[in-house]
């Protein structure tokens, strides 16, 4: 029954109908306006939950079309042509395995928590709840894509609301970090598409009609022919490389340029070192609830993506350049954390500390092995919810006073007993104490890690203290000591803040205490993954044109 239900598409496409909705609600129905939003992204997360309910953890997906699930696809484009290019074919695929089902669970739980946060949102709200429920669309969608032309379409279409959340709904600097932004994203996007027109020439297939199993025949010559496909399963595929095409015949030299090409867009989303420099302005001027998507699922797409398409297009040159990648990856850890310390300013401090906490999943990922793949998904998750909390908790503090910096206060301890209960947990949590869900996927990375490359392992252990020094010296100077006279009245945290913040910080605490339910649903996937690209040391050699599409 489940699988009859097109789950993806209603995931995907669920806040197209709530802007349907909001179109028709007058602007000044504020209520109204926030109430759809609300409903929406709770809907989402209800889709997310039966997903998860239902996703059969025994199946490894990555590189095996057959081990998908919830998988939607029927013929998109198809254009029958002459030329270099010849026959091209789009597919509308769609479908899940252990890696993005994780995913769509965190931006769904992160959607829902940031439309309720968005209700301190006072200026032109229909806007910015149009603009909110596009931007989930992308987000969803990058996650269930599994053509890269449909892939590139929802990562594009990211771009274009989060540039409006930002210049128009930002801080004082909005238009500069808005433009920064989108210039960092959008050069990315070039390169990425101009690896994936690549990567389409050099992959080729038979297609098969998914209703009656007969060859699909071109309607010029009635005959079969080969269409050049965007399916990233058979970009994956040895026996779908068309001979001497740029990604196959022409020398490895090329397939290091596909890599880098996409690497490079990837890593800017991430965002590594040195292509990190607009977050840090991104972050300090979106409104809290949009730095609260910015770093629980934005960033994670970064991530994700080099798992899915670096590591498994290339897995080869991914296996040559780890150690580069493990070295980067340090670079973000102890960078972003000295960084974060020269911090005064506290949402600036969180995003530096992010670039920190993104350098972990990197050097999960170089090392090539299950436990350290583990450990950068739980990572991406964990820092999701921590990150997530803590833009929150500035959020808090903002609305009362219009401040950020960390000099301006101290004592709140008493004035805000609740407020420092809750920032006490994130920011332990975020500095990996044991019983918190980032000690369990730090512990992984480094687990992983020690095995591959000792010595970053090592230099990496640095973050961690860095991370308590930054994190414990801010605890002190705004938490302790005299309270400064004009924060007399401040009142502490209000339900609706709780409501964004408790589960959060239940989450953190549970999977801290027990990461069971995410490690089931990674490990079959992530073990496929460490195998095909362990078993990739060199380009295979194939048959031209053998491969089939069903």
């Amino acid at each position: 029954m489940i699988s009859q239900i097109p789950l993806l598409s209603l995931l995907t496409f669920l806040p197209l109908a709530g802007m349907f909705v909001l179109a028709f609600v007058p602007k000044d129905k504020v209520l109204v306006l926030r109430g759809v939003t609300v409903a929406i992204t709770l809907l989402q997360l209800a889709l997310a939950v039966v997903v998860w309910l239902n996703f059969d953890t025994s199946l490894a997906g990555v590189n095996n079309p057959k081990t998908f699930q919830f998988v939607e696809r029927f013929s998109w484009v198809r254009i029958s042509g002459v030329g270099i290019f010849g026959n091209v074919a789009i597919d509308y695929f769609m479908g899940l395995d252990g890696l993005s089902v994780t995913m769509i669970l965190l931006t769904t739980l992160i959607t829902a928590i940031a439309s309720v946060a968005s209700f301190s949102v006072n200026r032109n709200v229909k806007g910015y709840f149009l603009m909110f429920l596009l931007l989930d669309v992308g987000m969803i969608g990058t996650f269930c894509a599994l053509d890269f032309f449909m892939f590139y379409v929802f990562w594009e279409l990211m771009l274009l609301p989060m540039y409006f959340l930002i210049g128009i709904w930002g801080g004082a600097r909005r238009e500069y970090a808005a433009l920064k932004f989108f210039i960092y994203t959008l050069l990315g996007s070039v390169v990425m598409l101009l690896v994936m027109i690549g990567l389409s020439y050099s992959t080729q297939v038979m297609l098969f009609s998914p209703d009656t199993h007969s060859v699909i025949l071109n309607p010029l010559t009635h005959k079969p022919e080969m269409y050049h496909t965007f399916s990233m399963l058979q970009m994956m595929n040895p026996a779908a490389m068309v001979k001497d095409s740029i990604f196959f015949g022409l020398g490895t030299d090329w397939r290091y340029i596909g890599f880098l090409g996409l690497f490079f867009a990837f890593a800017i989303k991430i965002p590594m070192f040195p292509f990190h420099t607009w977050l840090p302005d991104a972050h300090v001027e979106a409104p809290t609830a949009i730095s609260v998507i910015l770093a629980g699922v934005l960033l994670k797409m970064g991530g994700y993506a080099i798992l899915r398409l670096c590591f498994g297009i290339f897995p080869e040159i991914a296996f040559a350049l780890s150690w580069y990648i493990a070295m980067f990856g340090v670079i973000n850890i102890i960078y972003g954390a000295f960084c974060a310390m020269a911090q005064s300013d506290f949402k600036r401090l969180i995003a530096y500390s992010s670039i920190s906490h993104m350098g972990f999943v990197l050097l999960g990922i170089a090392s090539l092995n299950s436990q350290g793949m583990m450990g950068a998904i739980l990572q991406m998750f964990n820092h999701g919810m921590i990150s997530a909390m803590l833009f929150l908790l500035v959020g808090v503090l903002y609305d009362r006073t219009q401040l950020r910096g960390i000099l301006e206060f101290g004592g709140l301890a008493n004035q805000m007993p609740k407020y420092f209960a809750l920032i006490v947990i994130a920011m332990f949590a975020a500095l990996g104490l044991p019983g918190m869900s980032l000690f369990i996927s730090e512990a992984f990375v480094f687990i992983g890690a020690f095995q591959a490359w000792q010595m970053w392992a090592i230099i990496a252990a640095l973050g961690i203290v860095l991370t308590a020094a930054y994190y414990l010296w801010t605890l002190q100077r705004m938490f302790f000591g005299a309270l400064p006279e004009r924060w007399n009245a401040l009142t502490d945290v209000t339900p609706r803040e709780l409501v964004t913040l408790i589960p959060l910080a239940g989450i953190i605490i549970a999977l801290g205490i027990y990461p069971g339910p995410l490690l089931d649903l990674t490990t079959c996937s992530v073990n496929q993954l460490v195998t095909f690209v362990h078993s990739h040391g060199v380009i295979p050699s194939v048959v031209h044109g053998a491969a089939i599409v069903k």
